[in-house]
Parts: C-alpha cells; sequence; structure tokens
C-alpha cells in the first residue's frame, strides 16, 4: 500500500503550477505560492506537506518571512538552499512593497508632485538606512512633475554604480514619463561625485536627448543630506 503522497498524486487541474499557468499566480494560496517557491519535498513527501508546515510552524507568511534562516532550517526538508530561496523571494517582496509605499506616500502629499532635491532626498530617504551598496534609482515624472513610479536600476559595489541608459531609460518609457531624475546614494557619506558619477550623468544626460526624455537632474544622496548636479552647474 502507497504511504506516500506527492505532487504528482495530485490531478493535473489542481497541481500549483498547472493552477499558476491558467489562472496566474493571485489565484494561488499561500501554500501553493510556497510550494512553487522550493519546488520540490522530501523523497516521499509532497512539497505541499513542506509548504504547509512551513505555514503552520509560522503562522502565515508574514511569519515566514521574519524567520532567520536559522529556524528555516530546523523543519524537515528546509536545508540552507530552500531557506535561502525562500528569503530571496519574501526579500523581493518586500523590497518592492517599501518602494511603492514610498511613491504613494509622495502621491499622497501634494499631489504627487516634486519640485526640488530635497524633496527627491526625503522619496528615496527611508529606502537607503539599510543599504550598505550604492542604490541607483529612477524617477520617472509627467509633465507637471508629478512622480509616475520610482524603480530601482542598478545595485552595485560598496564605491560604485554600474548604469546604462537602457535600463534607465526603459523604466521611464513604460511609465510613459517626460522627464527622468537619478538618484544614488554614497554608503561613505561622501557628497562630492566621483569621476564614474559624472561619466554616467553625461551618457544618460545625451541618451534622453535622443529620445525625447530629459534628464532633470542627478542627486547624490546620504543619509541626511543630498547633492544636486543640476544646483551645481554639472548637468
Amino acid at each position: 500500500m502507497k504511504q506516500s503522497f506527492t505532487v504528482r498524486d495530485l490531478p493535473a487541474a489542481e497541481r500549483p503550477r498547472e493552477r499558476l499557468e491558467k489562472y496566474g499566480a493571485e489565484s494561488l494560496s499561500a501554500q501553493e505560492l510556497l510550494a512553487l517557491i522550493l519546488g520540490r519535498g522530501v523523497r516521499g513527501e509532497s512539497v505541499m506537506v513542506t509548504a504547509q508546515m512551513l505555514l503552520s510552524e509560522f503562522g502565515s507568511l508574514e511569519g515566514v518571512m521574519d524567520a532567520s534562516l536559522q529556524d528555516l532550517k530546523k523543519l524537515n526538508g528546509i536545508g540552507i538552499a530552500k531557506a535561502g530561496q525562500i528569503k530571496a523571494c519574501l526579500e523581493i517582496a518586500r523590497r518592492v512593497q517599501a518602494q511603492r509605499d514610498a511613491v504613494h506616500e509622495v502621491l499622497a502629499k501634494g499631489k504627487g508632485r516634486v519640485t526640488s532635491p530635497r524633496e527627491v532626498h526625503s522619496v528615496v530617504q527611508s529606502r537607503l538606512r539599510e543599504y550598505s551598496k550604492e542604490h541607483f534609482f529612477v524617477l520617472s515624472f509627467d509633465t507637471r512633475n508629478k512622480l509616475l513610479g520610482m524603480d530601482t536600476v542598478s545595485v552595485g559595489t560598496l564605491n560604485a554604480s554600474l548604469v546604462h541608459p537602457r535600463e534607465a531609460f526603459e523604466c521611464a518609457i513604460r511609465r510613459h514619463a517626460d522627464h527622468i531624475i537619478v538618484v544614488h546614494n554614497h554608503p561613505s557619506e561622501e557628497l562630492e561625485p566621483s569621476n564614474e558619477d559624472l561619466e554616467v550623468t553625461k551618457r544618460l544626460s545625451a541618451g534622453g536627448r535622443l529620445l525625447g526624455i530629459e534628464l532633470a537632474d542627478h542627486v547624490i544622496v546620504t543619509r541626511d543630506r543630498y547633492k544636486s548636479f543640476k544646483e551645481h552647474g554639472l548637468l
């Protein structure tokens, strides 16, 4: 008599991957989403059982998100690889939501208009407190300076962010932007632009002219300060 249960024992229409393809991710339960992240269970046991075990142990997806790698690894069938997959996927979701929250907060104030480098700093400030690496953001605006969205284009090393105009303007085109402001942080707290910063700005400005999307400013930010290329005659 068969004692084990795997996803293959489910009717095809009830398997998470097939349901994802047919109905979309929004239709899946928390258990099914975790099962897709994990990929497979342990020998003789369905990944659905492992996913349900995670939810039972930590109470919810939020509980799973807050669990440490060590806590996740205590569960049967969850090694460092699967624990890492879970943490990485949920961290991506957390960062995307934090970025959206920052934009929504701006949109709720002053009709979402950003008119100064100080306001740009305010938009991105909360995103930077935990980062030890340079992050390069593109803020897209319409003709009335209304913020359409903020996108993370690059995560660089401790002292460099590599950005290609293609990536920077891809999100601006997708958002139908009239102009953009690019922003990156200096973990060193030094506000002076590097030679690379100046070169990237020149390339983005030239690319914007070709595309008809103006590079309105480049702002370097730290925890409490900022420097505008436009205000200092660098753009």
